[in-house]
């Protein structure tokens, strides 16, 4: 597997990538508390991609403290979660959209924090279902919060946890497209998608209903976000093999630096 290059002691260097979590309230065994997590499935994607995940817990913060994080770091997954607030992006929250609270702003912005950082050092970022929607907002773009008023129907999250199969396109040129080819069958489980685009975003996938369901950055920097769910599918790693490999160069070059 690619993702790894050698260390000056011999041993193969495996990049790091830090995966934001959730936080809100949570139960295991007796405890019923507010808790930092994220399901495993992620890290296990990056794992077996060659990569070293470490888990970034959201907490106050601002620019510094974002640099100082991403300075033990070569690469960022922004994951799935609750929805962005859309205070965020200047708009009344929807009676669909998850409640504006404390611990979903904290989230917010810590991850916008961590998306302005690294994009600032060309670190790679990738961005999955939520993690599309804040890079989007990061970069100044807006969310149809509440994607069956726009579309007519609810296939893109039916509930109750089940995930639905999407057939997503592809733009021809774009990174994605180079990764992943003309097509692919996409785990969706979104209420929400992205409208406006961020400044310098362009749309790298688009499903039968012109959802946007990928988005990236032109250029050589690995900046790219999808709306769907590729951890549930890790027999296909194409997505997790590409961070990872940016990651390694990107870490090589600060190596080298």
């Amino acid at each position: 597997m690619s993702g790894s290059s050698v260390s000056a002691g011999g041993q193969k260097r495996r990049p790091v990538l830090g995966l934001t979590t959730y936080l809100q309230q949570a139960q295991t065994g007796v405890w019923d508390v507010r808790a930092s997590f994220l399901p495993a499935i992620y890290f296990e994607g990056v794992e077996l991609a060659g990569g070293i995940s470490v888990l970034l817990p959201p907490q106050p913060v601002d620019d510094h403290i974002a640099d100082r994080v991403l300075d033990g770091l070569d690469g960022v997954i922004i994951t799935g979660g609750r929805d962005v607030v859309p205070a965020h992006y200047g708009q009344q929250p929807h009676p669909a959209t998850d409640a504006d609270v404390e611990d979903n702003r904290r989230r917010d912005q810590f991850e916008f924090a961590l998306v302005r950082g690294a994009l600032r050092r060309g670190m790679p970022v990738l961005g999955i279902c939520r993690g599309a929607q804040v890079l989007n907002v990061a970069m100044g773009g807006t969310l149809h919060q509440h994607l069956p008023d726009v579309i007519g129907h609810n296939r893109h999250q039916q509930g109750n946890a089940v995930f639905t199969t999407s057939t997503i396109r592809t733009v021809a040129g774009t990174r994605l497209a180079e990764l992943i080819g003309g097509s692919s069958d996409a785990q969706c489980y979104h209420h929400q998608a992205i409208d406006r685009l961020g400044d310098g975003l362009v749309i790298s996938a688009q499903d039968d209903d012109g959802v946007i369901e990928a988005v990236e950055l032109s250029g050589e920097h690995f900046v790219l976000a999808v709306q769907w769910h590729p951890e549930e599918r890790l027999d296909d790693l194409r997505l997790f093999a590409a961070v990872v490999e940016a990651a390694d160069a990107y870490a090589t070059e600060r190596a080298s630096a």
